[in-house]
């Protein structure tokens, strides 16, 4: 099998690595523990960590052993990374409840049993439990304060302000990979590259205080070609949880990727070969289309099933001309009053101005009677919308 960092350096996951060579050799010649956090901030994983699942698997079938550790001690501080403003703190109930329902989406993802099954271990059991001064003389004693504040992390929020409470965090994210090196012979710590600060502090430290190899590897972070960062809507995050983003709007979200973006998806998001997937994203016209639409049809059959995958990909070419199918379901808010409101909030259109645009060119009609003003009220019950003459869907007020 080709060395797993050829395999991630290919799709384009790689940003940063430490001690690389020594590192590229491990991986090649032997069973290598690694880990990723992952903090329990709501219920539900969202396209953002599907990306480190990803990841996880490809170093998993090339035979390296996953453990997934779930940040329920860490949330109780909350990671100042990529943050201009200070995460709300949680009880210990919410983050409980948030842990296992993240245990159970990743257990569709990665294999639990046989040889190098995944294991999840969930921080909390180690640092709620620390004596803060013993950990301030085993721990702390090697790291530098004004190293920790040239550390990009902390820069971004030294002007509006960083408390005492979020300095920690990178201890504590230390310490998380010490004990797993101590615990599971964990060698390697991954993740996005806004955490590359705190995953090199924990190679470090192991590095200080067990006199042994550790290594750190970040990837790049999952960003549209004009550098925003994917998975957002108008509704918000899109969530792996189908109670929180329906398969069709899962499918929906990944079938409407810009032209320019839907290589490194294929890349970063599936595991469809190189090479068919540069066939398929070789001609920047209309057949671009069938590559969006087999890259929406990827990306769902592995987050909820081919069968979900199927009736996802029905409902949208029925709602978008391209075949035969029962009408596809949008949900939007319950605050959603108007005609320009509920084109934007069921993702017909981007934004205001392309849906003001398209009331005001005649384009848009409810229950099949053409729409006059963008202020106009929507029924209250459910209600068909239609985009032109092929583009339609069934809105449910939520």
């Amino acid at each position: 099998m080709p060395n797993v960092m050829d395999t991630l350096r290919a799709r384009g996951f790689i940003k940063q690595t430490v001690y690389e060579e020594e590192l590229y050799e491990l991986l090649g010649k032997e069973s290598v523990p690694f880990y990723i956090g992952f903090d329990p901030t709501a219920d539900s994983l969202h396209v953002g960590h599907f990306m480190q699942l990803v990841a996880m698997k490809h170093m998993q079938d090339a035979g390296h052993r996953p453990i997934i550790l779930i940040g329920g001690g860490t949330a109780m501080v909350g990671d100042p990374s990529g943050r201009t403003d200070m995460r709300s703190m949680m009880t210990k109930e919410t983050i409980a409840h948030h842990v296992e329902c993240f245990k159970m989406q990743m257990a569709r993802f990665l294999r639990f049993e046989g040889e190098n099954a995944a294991i999840i271990v969930n921080n909390a059991d180690w640092l709620l439990g620390l004596n803060y001064v013993d950990f301030l003389r085993d721990v702390g004693v090697h790291f530098s304060v004004n190293k920790m504040l040239t550390a990009e992390c902390f820069k971004t929020r030294m002007e509006r302000g960083l408390s005492f409470l979020e300095f920690n965090y990178m201890l504590m994210q230390a310490y998380d990979f010490l004990v797993l090196h101590r615990e599971y012979g964990c060698s390697l710590e991954l993740g996005g590259d806004d955490q590359w600060s705190n995953i090199l502090a924990g190679a470090d430290l192991i590095r200080r205080k067990e006199h042994k190899p550790a290594y750190a590897m970040t990837f790049q972070l999952l960003t549209t070609s004009e550098g925003k960062k994917m998975g957002k809507t108008q509704k918000g995050a899109v969530w792996l949880d189908e109670n929180k983003t329906s398969p069709y709007e899962f499918y929906q979200y990944w079938r409407n990727t810009a032209d320019d973006d839907v290589e490194k998806c294929f890349k970063l998001l599936t595991f469809v070969p190189l090479e068919e997937i540069g066939e398929l994203c070789a001609h920047r016209d209309e057949r671009m289309n069938a590559a969006k639409d087999r890259l929406a049809f990827e990306l769902t059959k592995t987050v909820h099933g081919e069968e979900k995958a199927r009736k996802a990909q029905a409902e949208a070419r029925a709602a978008f001309g391209a075949g035969e199918g029962d009408l596809p379901e949008v949900t939007v808010s319950k605050e959603c009053a108007t005609v320009m409101q509920a084109l934007v909030e069921s993702g017909l259109c981007k934004s205001n101005g392309e849906a003001r645009r398209l009331i005001e060119q005649g384009g848009v009609c409810v229950n099949g009677e053409r729409a006059e003003s963008f202020g106009q009220p929507v029924p209250q019950g459910e209600f068909t919308l239609y985009k032109g003459k092929k583009v339609r869907v069934k809105v449910i007020r939520a």
